[in-house]
């Protein structure tokens, strides 16, 4: 039975939801008033969407979903009021936004009050007739991405793929599931659907790691060129590849298997150094284990990472720990060819933009000391808007 002061406090979550509802609603209305094709290289991010997804350490399916959200809400004030009130959530106004318009706006809000998340969410797969482009982002933005979850002794999977391959892939598991035998627990309980599942992801990589052994990575064979001055010419060549730019070669040699081929006018080979991989294995360990991901301020990618050298070995740098950095490709990139600069200044990294400014991503907005307290209408409170976004953002794609 509930207590007798259940009620209020019921009521007290309402009254704080609405009030949430609100400062989601000046969020996205902030992130609308961004420009979502400006060059937000310059920040070090990718997109609009990747840069708020760093800022605000939220994932950057979510942020997707918040600029999308934010874009279609000025053609959309039912949804726009609802949010505020209360009366749908902001998971409910993103997947909403996608396929509501204003002509059945006001229908769409009062049959999404009653139903899930994932039913809105359905209905929007129904409604929308993906265009080319959206295939080929869905290629393009395809990703796996794992990590440990230490404290419970878990492994955590993520994985975004074009609907194609993830119908494949889906099918692969379950098939293995039915091969998998369904070895009972301590209590005798035979494992559900879900877990058969596990089991079958596991034993097919456990089958492919049988099968062969894993291949090393492919030596990188840099052929460069000296001018009759005897100084290197500016360019580097691939030996199956394009001419390429130094800081472009060094990029690719960074986590690689690497023979340089030092060549006079005619294309002679005047001297062909040993090939060498950095770093060695074991301190690919150490700096995975240290870095814990990518280290540009808000990023933390672990997928496709590499360990970059701060000073380049080509340069005289060591291959050392001290000397190394773990960068996912799309920062590896900013440092080679886009002109970023990073170095080390004790346990953190420093990061430099182009033009030698230091890059500082915006601090977090401070935490409420008590209760939030009212403000003008006229006036946003930073503070609210953070807490309110931290306790009630969507959760990833299922």
């Amino acid at each position: 039975m509930p207590s007798e002061g259940e009620p209020h406090i019921l009521a007290e979550i309402a009254e704080r939801h609405a009030r949430i509802g609100r400062e989601q609603l000046a969020l996205l209305r902030a992130i609308g008033r961004l420009d979502p094709e400006a060059p937000w290289v310059r920040e070090g991010a990718r997109d609009l969407p990747h840069l708020l997804a760093m800022r605000l350490g939220v994932s950057e399916w979510k942020a997707r979903r918040w600029v999308a959200a934010a874009r279609r809400l000025p053609e959309l004030p039912g949804v726009a009021e609802a949010l505020a009130s209360g009366a749908l959530s902001l998971d409910k106004v993103v997947e909403l936004t996608r396929f509501a318009t204003p002509r059945d706006e006001a229908g769409l809000i009062r049959w999404a009050r009653h139903v899930s998340v994932w039913a809105i969410r359905r209905r929007g797969d129904l409604l929308e007739r993906a265009p080319v482009r959206e295939d080929r982002r869905a290629q393009r933005d395809r990703r796996a991405e794992w990590w440990f979850l230490q404290e419970e002794r878990r492994f955590g999977l993520l994985a975004h793929l074009p609907a194609a391959e993830g119908a494949a892939l889906a099918a692969a598991i379950e098939r293995w599931a039915e091969r998998v035998p369904a070895v009972p627990d301590e209590d005798g309980e035979l494992p559900d659907l879900a877990a058969r599942r596990a089991d079958a992801l596991v034993a097919m990589a456990q089958a492919s790691l049988a099968a062969e052994d894993r291949a090393d990575r492919p030596t990188v064979v840099v052929h460069t060129r000296l001018e009759p001055s005897g100084g290197p010419t500016p360019g580097a060549e691939l030996e199956r590849g394009p001419v390429l730019h130094p800081e472009t070669a060094r990029r690719l040699s960074c986590d690689a298997r690497v023979q340089v081929v030092l060549e006079d006018g005619h294309g002679n080979a005047l001297r062909v150094s040993p090939v060498r991989r950095f770093p060695p294995e074991w301190m690919l360990r150490q700096l995975r284990y240290r870095d814990r991901g990518c280290v540009f301020p808000g990023c933390g990618t672990t997928a496709f990472t590499v360990a970059h050298h701060l000073r380049h070995w080509s340069r005289g740098g060591p291959t050392e720990l001290d000397n190394l950095a773990l960068l996912c490709s799309f920062h590896h990139r900013l440092v080679h060819e886009d002109g970023w600069r990073l170095r080390r200044d004790g346990d953190v990294f420093a990061w430099l933009r182009p033009d030698g400014r230091p890059y500082r991503p915006g601090p977090p907005p401070p935490a409420p000391a008590g209760p939030p307290r009212p403000a003008p209408a006229d006036r946003p409170r930073p503070a609210l808007a953070a807490a309110a976004q931290a306790r009630c953002a969507p959760g990833p794609a299922p």
